[in-house]
Protein backbone atom coordinates (compact mmCIF):
# COMPACT_ATOMS: atom_id res chain seq x y z
CA UNK A 1 0.00 0.00 0.00
CA UNK A 2 1.57 3.71 -0.76
CA UNK A 3 -1.43 5.38 1.07
CA UNK A 4 -0.23 6.22 4.50
CA UNK A 5 -1.39 8.23 7.74
CA UNK A 6 0.60 11.74 9.06
CA UNK A 7 0.54 10.70 13.15
CA UNK A 8 1.13 14.68 13.34
CA UNK A 9 -0.71 15.98 11.48
CA UNK A 10 -4.22 13.10 11.19
CA UNK A 11 -3.86 13.95 7.56
CA UNK A 12 -3.45 11.08 5.16
CA UNK A 13 -1.00 11.05 1.99
CA UNK A 14 -0.05 9.13 -0.92
CA UNK A 15 3.87 7.70 -2.31
CA UNK A 16 3.82 6.94 -6.09
CA UNK A 17 6.50 5.72 -8.34
CA UNK A 18 6.91 6.04 -11.76
CA UNK A 19 9.01 6.53 -14.53
CA UNK A 20 9.19 9.90 -16.13
CA UNK A 21 9.26 10.62 -20.17
CA UNK A 22 13.32 10.00 -20.34
CA UNK A 23 12.82 6.12 -19.12
CA UNK A 24 14.21 7.27 -15.11
CA UNK A 25 12.56 6.10 -11.85
CA UNK A 26 10.95 8.28 -10.01
CA UNK A 27 8.42 9.07 -6.55
CA UNK A 28 6.24 11.99 -6.12
CA UNK A 29 4.27 12.22 -2.86
CA UNK A 30 1.47 14.18 -2.39
CA UNK A 31 0.10 15.37 1.46
CA UNK A 32 -2.79 16.85 2.77
CA UNK A 33 -5.38 14.48 2.30
CA UNK A 34 -8.12 14.76 5.04
CA UNK A 35 -9.46 11.09 4.15
CA UNK A 36 -7.68 8.03 3.09
CA UNK A 37 -10.23 7.58 -0.05
CA UNK A 38 -9.16 10.98 -0.89
CA UNK A 39 -6.02 9.78 -1.05
CA UNK A 40 -6.23 6.86 -3.04
CA UNK A 41 -8.45 8.35 -5.83
CA UNK A 42 -5.43 11.06 -6.16
CA UNK A 43 -3.06 7.94 -6.36
CA UNK A 44 -5.28 6.28 -8.93
CA UNK A 45 -5.67 9.67 -10.82
CA UNK A 46 -1.52 10.26 -11.00
CA UNK A 47 -1.12 6.46 -12.13
CA UNK A 48 -3.97 6.98 -15.26
CA UNK A 49 -1.76 10.40 -15.79
CA UNK A 50 1.64 8.36 -16.18
CA UNK A 51 -0.32 5.72 -18.44
CA UNK A 52 -2.26 7.55 -20.51
CA UNK A 53 -5.44 5.84 -19.77
CA UNK A 54 -8.32 7.86 -20.59
CA UNK A 55 -10.56 6.68 -17.87
CA UNK A 56 -9.30 9.62 -15.31
CA UNK A 57 -11.06 12.24 -14.23
CA UNK A 58 -11.50 15.06 -16.57
CA UNK A 59 -9.93 17.29 -14.00
CA UNK A 60 -7.05 14.78 -13.96
CA UNK A 61 -6.44 15.19 -17.91
CA UNK A 62 -6.65 19.16 -17.33
CA UNK A 63 -3.50 18.59 -15.05
CA UNK A 64 -1.91 16.97 -18.12
CA UNK A 65 -3.07 19.86 -20.49
CA UNK A 66 -1.74 22.33 -18.08
CA UNK A 67 1.56 20.83 -18.01
CA UNK A 68 1.84 20.64 -21.73
CA UNK A 69 0.33 23.76 -22.58
CA UNK A 70 1.19 26.23 -20.23
CA UNK A 71 5.11 26.45 -21.05
CA UNK A 72 4.13 27.00 -24.72
CA UNK A 73 1.71 29.87 -24.34
CA UNK A 74 2.05 33.54 -22.74
CA UNK A 75 1.38 34.16 -19.28
CA UNK A 76 -1.41 36.46 -19.93
CA UNK A 77 -3.27 33.89 -22.25
CA UNK A 78 -2.86 30.79 -19.92
CA UNK A 79 -4.12 32.97 -17.39
CA UNK A 80 -7.35 33.80 -19.70
CA UNK A 81 -7.08 29.83 -20.47
CA UNK A 82 -7.18 29.04 -16.76
CA UNK A 83 -9.98 31.26 -15.27
CA UNK A 84 -12.26 30.08 -17.67
CA UNK A 85 -11.67 25.80 -17.10
CA UNK A 86 -11.80 26.65 -13.72
CA UNK A 87 -14.63 29.18 -13.48
CA UNK A 88 -16.52 27.19 -16.31
CA UNK A 89 -15.98 23.93 -17.40
CA UNK A 90 -13.78 22.41 -14.42
CA UNK A 91 -17.07 22.71 -11.51
CA UNK A 92 -19.04 20.83 -14.33
CA UNK A 93 -16.93 17.86 -15.96
CA UNK A 94 -14.20 17.83 -13.60
CA UNK A 95 -15.50 14.50 -11.84
CA UNK A 96 -16.52 12.34 -15.27
CA UNK A 97 -14.35 10.15 -16.59
CA UNK A 98 -13.03 11.83 -19.99
CA UNK A 99 -13.67 9.49 -21.85
CA UNK A 100 -17.25 9.00 -20.91
CA UNK A 101 -18.14 12.44 -21.77
CA UNK A 102 -20.35 12.71 -24.63
CA UNK A 103 -21.74 15.11 -27.12
CA UNK A 104 -25.39 15.16 -25.01
CA UNK A 105 -23.14 16.16 -21.65
CA UNK A 106 -21.71 19.15 -24.15
CA UNK A 107 -25.55 20.35 -25.04
CA UNK A 108 -26.43 20.06 -21.33
CA UNK A 109 -23.84 22.12 -20.03
CA UNK A 110 -23.94 24.99 -22.94
CA UNK A 111 -27.68 24.83 -22.43
CA UNK A 112 -26.92 25.79 -18.40
CA UNK A 113 -24.05 28.15 -19.46
CA UNK A 114 -26.94 29.90 -21.96
CA UNK A 115 -28.86 30.57 -18.47
CA UNK A 116 -25.95 32.23 -16.58
CA UNK A 117 -25.89 35.83 -16.12
CA UNK A 118 -22.64 37.84 -15.22
CA UNK A 119 -22.49 40.37 -12.13
CA UNK A 120 -24.39 42.97 -13.84
CA UNK A 121 -27.34 40.51 -14.63
CA UNK A 122 -26.70 39.95 -17.94
CA UNK A 123 -26.47 36.71 -20.12
CA UNK A 124 -22.98 36.13 -20.79
CA UNK A 125 -22.75 37.49 -24.52
CA UNK A 126 -22.27 35.32 -27.83
CA UNK A 127 -18.61 36.03 -27.84
CA UNK A 128 -17.90 35.10 -24.39
CA UNK A 129 -19.58 31.83 -25.08
CA UNK A 130 -18.27 30.93 -27.74
CA UNK A 131 -14.88 31.17 -26.04
CA UNK A 132 -16.05 29.20 -23.44
CA UNK A 133 -16.57 26.38 -25.78
CA UNK A 134 -13.69 26.83 -27.73
CA UNK A 135 -11.25 26.04 -24.91
CA UNK A 136 -13.80 22.76 -23.59
CA UNK A 137 -12.52 21.74 -27.48
CA UNK A 138 -9.19 22.59 -27.46
CA UNK A 139 -8.81 20.45 -24.14
CA UNK A 140 -10.51 17.65 -25.92
CA UNK A 141 -8.79 18.05 -29.10
CA UNK A 142 -5.06 18.10 -27.39
CA UNK A 143 -6.82 14.28 -26.30
CA UNK A 144 -8.05 13.02 -29.49
CA UNK A 145 -4.25 14.42 -30.73
CA UNK A 146 -1.70 13.29 -28.50
CA UNK A 147 -4.11 10.59 -26.00
CA UNK A 148 -5.76 8.67 -28.50
CA UNK A 149 -9.06 9.59 -27.28
CA UNK A 150 -11.41 8.38 -29.80
CA UNK A 151 -13.26 11.74 -30.77
CA UNK A 152 -13.82 14.82 -29.80
CA UNK A 153 -17.31 15.67 -28.23
CA UNK A 154 -17.61 19.56 -28.28
CA UNK A 155 -17.14 20.01 -31.69
CA UNK A 156 -19.74 17.05 -32.58
CA UNK A 157 -22.01 18.79 -30.25
CA UNK A 158 -21.52 22.08 -32.17
CA UNK A 159 -20.57 26.09 -30.96
CA UNK A 160 -22.40 28.22 -28.94
CA UNK A 161 -22.09 32.14 -29.61
CA UNK A 162 -20.88 33.94 -31.87
CA UNK A 163 -17.82 35.64 -33.30
CA UNK A 164 -17.06 39.20 -32.60
CA UNK A 165 -18.42 41.66 -35.04
CA UNK A 166 -17.11 45.04 -33.07
CA UNK A 167 -17.68 48.23 -35.21
CA UNK A 168 -14.13 49.57 -36.86
CA UNK A 169 -14.01 53.10 -35.58
CA UNK A 170 -11.03 55.99 -36.67
CA UNK A 171 -10.57 59.18 -36.66
CA UNK A 172 -9.61 60.98 -40.05
CA UNK A 173 -6.16 62.77 -40.14
CA UNK A 174 -7.64 66.11 -39.32
CA UNK A 175 -9.16 64.64 -36.18
CA UNK A 176 -6.36 63.09 -34.77
CA UNK A 177 -4.56 66.91 -35.62
CA UNK A 178 -7.78 68.17 -33.62
CA UNK A 179 -7.30 65.56 -30.90
CA UNK A 180 -3.22 65.89 -30.60
CA UNK A 181 -3.40 69.84 -30.60
CA UNK A 182 -5.65 69.14 -27.29
CA UNK A 183 -2.46 67.12 -26.18
CA UNK A 184 -0.14 68.98 -25.81
CA UNK A 185 -0.52 70.78 -22.26
CA UNK A 186 1.05 67.06 -21.47
CA UNK A 187 4.08 66.30 -23.34
CA UNK A 188 3.91 62.63 -22.08
CA UNK A 189 0.37 62.31 -23.26
CA UNK A 190 1.39 63.68 -26.59
CA UNK A 191 4.19 62.07 -27.68
CA UNK A 192 2.75 58.89 -26.58
CA UNK A 193 -0.26 58.90 -29.31
CA UNK A 194 2.01 60.04 -31.70
CA UNK A 195 3.64 56.99 -31.70
CA UNK A 196 0.10 55.04 -31.41
CA UNK A 197 -0.99 57.02 -34.65
CA UNK A 198 2.00 57.36 -36.99
CA UNK A 199 3.45 54.26 -36.23
CA UNK A 200 0.05 51.81 -35.79
CA UNK A 201 1.89 49.85 -32.87
CA UNK A 202 -0.82 48.00 -30.41
CA UNK A 203 -0.38 49.68 -26.83
CA UNK A 204 1.25 46.94 -25.15
CA UNK A 205 4.28 47.72 -28.01
CA UNK A 206 4.09 51.56 -27.26
CA UNK A 207 4.43 51.01 -23.46
CA UNK A 208 7.49 48.29 -23.57
CA UNK A 209 9.12 50.43 -26.00
CA UNK A 210 12.70 51.71 -24.61
CA UNK A 211 15.42 54.69 -26.26
CA UNK A 212 17.57 51.75 -27.47
CA UNK A 213 14.60 50.68 -29.42
CA UNK A 214 14.96 53.76 -31.91
CA UNK A 215 17.55 54.31 -34.56
CA UNK A 216 17.12 57.94 -35.60
CA UNK A 217 20.18 57.64 -37.71
CA UNK A 218 18.28 55.29 -40.00
CA UNK A 219 14.77 56.54 -38.94
CA UNK A 220 13.90 53.14 -37.65
CA UNK A 221 12.11 51.56 -34.85
CA UNK A 222 12.39 48.31 -33.66
CA UNK A 223 8.83 46.38 -32.33
CA UNK A 224 10.51 43.30 -30.43
CA UNK A 225 8.70 43.15 -27.15
CA UNK A 226 5.20 44.16 -24.99
CA UNK A 227 4.39 45.27 -21.90
CA UNK A 228 1.65 44.00 -19.37
CA UNK A 229 0.85 44.14 -16.10
CA UNK A 230 0.44 40.71 -14.47
CA UNK A 231 -1.13 40.54 -10.84
CA UNK A 232 0.59 44.07 -10.02
CA UNK A 233 3.80 43.14 -11.57
CA UNK A 234 5.49 45.11 -14.83
CA UNK A 235 5.89 42.19 -17.00
CA UNK A 236 7.60 42.61 -20.64
CA UNK A 237 6.76 39.94 -22.85
CA UNK A 238 7.49 38.64 -26.63
CA UNK A 239 4.99 40.43 -29.19
CA UNK A 240 1.17 39.55 -29.64
CA UNK A 241 2.46 37.04 -32.92
CA UNK A 242 6.08 36.29 -34.62
CA UNK A 243 4.87 38.38 -37.21
CA UNK A 244 4.75 40.89 -35.00
CA UNK A 245 8.46 41.33 -34.33
CA UNK A 246 8.96 44.14 -36.72
CA UNK A 247 11.15 47.57 -38.13
CA UNK A 248 8.74 50.27 -38.71
CA UNK A 249 10.06 53.37 -41.04
CA UNK A 250 9.86 56.46 -38.56
CA UNK A 251 9.11 60.07 -41.11
CA UNK A 252 11.49 62.94 -39.97
CA UNK A 253 9.28 64.87 -37.87
CA UNK A 254 8.20 62.15 -35.53
CA UNK A 255 12.08 61.37 -35.22
CA UNK A 256 12.62 64.60 -34.22
CA UNK A 257 9.86 64.46 -31.46
CA UNK A 258 10.68 61.62 -30.14
CA UNK A 259 14.30 62.89 -29.48
CA UNK A 260 12.81 65.86 -27.66
CA UNK A 261 11.14 63.69 -25.77
CA UNK A 262 14.08 61.32 -24.57
CA UNK A 263 15.96 64.73 -23.89
CA UNK A 264 13.03 65.62 -21.65
CA UNK A 265 13.89 62.54 -19.23
CA UNK A 266 16.62 62.87 -16.80
CA UNK A 267 18.64 60.19 -16.63
CA UNK A 268 17.07 57.80 -18.98
CA UNK A 269 19.11 54.59 -20.00
CA UNK A 270 19.05 52.66 -23.15
CA UNK A 271 16.96 49.95 -21.95
CA UNK A 272 14.58 51.99 -19.74
CA UNK A 273 10.77 52.03 -20.31
CA UNK A 274 10.28 55.79 -22.51
CA UNK A 275 6.22 55.85 -21.46
CA UNK A 276 6.18 54.45 -17.55
CA UNK A 277 2.40 54.96 -17.47
CA UNK A 278 -0.73 52.50 -17.23
CA UNK A 279 -3.17 51.83 -20.25
CA UNK A 280 -6.28 53.37 -17.63
CA UNK A 281 -4.11 56.18 -17.63
CA UNK A 282 -4.18 56.37 -21.59
CA UNK A 283 -7.64 55.51 -21.36
CA UNK A 284 -8.44 58.89 -19.54
CA UNK A 285 -6.43 60.78 -21.68
CA UNK A 286 -8.35 59.43 -24.55
CA UNK A 287 -11.43 60.53 -22.81
CA UNK A 288 -10.10 63.92 -21.71
CA UNK A 289 -8.76 64.89 -25.08
CA UNK A 290 -11.88 63.75 -27.03
CA UNK A 291 -13.67 65.80 -25.06
CA UNK A 292 -11.30 68.79 -25.22
CA UNK A 293 -11.20 68.77 -29.16
CA UNK A 294 -14.66 68.20 -29.39
CA UNK A 295 -13.85 64.44 -31.51
CA UNK A 296 -15.58 61.41 -31.28
CA UNK A 297 -14.33 58.98 -28.30
CA UNK A 298 -12.36 55.70 -30.07
CA UNK A 299 -11.26 53.20 -28.79
CA UNK A 300 -6.85 53.16 -27.89
CA UNK A 301 -6.85 50.33 -30.55
CA UNK A 302 -8.98 52.24 -33.07
CA UNK A 303 -5.60 54.63 -33.65
CA UNK A 304 -4.30 51.53 -35.21
CA UNK A 305 -7.50 51.33 -37.73
CA UNK A 306 -7.03 54.77 -38.33
CA UNK A 307 -2.98 54.92 -39.02
CA UNK A 308 -4.27 51.46 -41.42
CA UNK A 309 -7.08 54.09 -43.19
CA UNK A 310 -4.66 56.85 -43.41
CA UNK A 311 -2.41 54.57 -45.38
CA UNK A 312 -4.58 53.19 -47.33
CA UNK A 313 -5.98 56.42 -48.61
CA UNK A 314 -2.17 57.39 -49.55
CA UNK A 315 -2.56 54.46 -51.62
CA UNK A 316 -0.16 51.91 -50.11
CA UNK A 317 -0.79 48.42 -50.51
CA UNK A 318 -2.50 45.65 -48.15
CA UNK A 319 1.19 43.64 -48.54
CA UNK A 320 3.06 46.93 -47.68
CA UNK A 321 0.55 48.09 -44.81
CA UNK A 322 0.43 44.45 -43.12
CA UNK A 323 4.37 44.60 -43.21
CA UNK A 324 4.67 47.95 -40.95
CA UNK A 325 1.92 46.50 -38.50
CA UNK A 326 2.53 43.37 -38.30
CA UNK A 327 -0.41 41.10 -39.94
CA UNK A 328 -0.72 38.76 -42.62
CA UNK A 329 -1.62 40.77 -45.59
CA UNK A 330 -5.06 38.36 -46.74
CA UNK A 331 -5.89 39.66 -42.99
CA UNK A 332 -5.75 43.48 -44.17
CA UNK A 333 -7.20 42.80 -46.74
CA UNK A 334 -10.11 40.87 -45.00
CA UNK A 335 -10.37 43.44 -42.15
CA UNK A 336 -10.42 46.96 -44.50
CA UNK A 337 -11.80 45.57 -47.84
CA UNK A 338 -14.65 48.45 -47.35
CA UNK A 339 -11.55 50.88 -47.05
CA UNK A 340 -9.45 50.57 -50.38
CA UNK A 341 -10.74 52.28 -53.19
CA UNK A 342 -13.42 49.76 -55.37
CA UNK A 343 -11.63 47.86 -58.58
CA UNK A 344 -15.05 47.39 -60.16
CA UNK A 345 -16.02 49.46 -62.72
CA UNK A 346 -12.43 49.35 -63.63
CA UNK A 347 -12.30 45.94 -63.98
CA UNK A 348 -15.78 46.09 -66.07
CA UNK A 349 -14.48 48.63 -68.29
CA UNK A 350 -11.28 46.06 -68.75
CA UNK A 351 -14.08 42.96 -69.37
CA UNK A 352 -16.19 45.39 -71.84
CA UNK A 353 -12.20 45.97 -73.52
CA UNK A 354 -11.61 42.73 -73.91
CA UNK A 355 -14.82 41.21 -75.49
CA UNK A 356 -15.69 44.06 -78.23
CA UNK A 357 -11.71 43.65 -79.00
CA UNK A 358 -12.63 39.76 -79.71
CA UNK A 359 -15.95 40.75 -81.95
CA UNK A 360 -14.07 43.05 -84.71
Amino acid sequence: MSVFKDEKTNKWYAMVRFTDWQGQRKQKCKRGFATRRDALEWEKMFQMQTTSDLDMSFEAFVELYKAERQPRLKQTTWMTKEHIINTKILPYFGKRRISEIQSKDVIAWQNKLLLMKDEKGKPYSPVYLKTIHNQLSAIFNHAVRYYSLRSNPAAKAGNMGSEERTEMLFWTKAEYLKFAEAMMDKPLSYYAFEVLYWCGVRMGELLALTPADFDFDRHLLTINKSYQRIKGQDVITTPKTKKSNRTIKLPQFLCDEIQDYIGMQYGIRPNDRLFTITKSYLHHEMDRGAKAAGVKRIRIHDLRHSHVSLLIEMGFSAVAIADRLGHESIEITYRYAHLFPTKQNEMADQLDFERMGEAQ
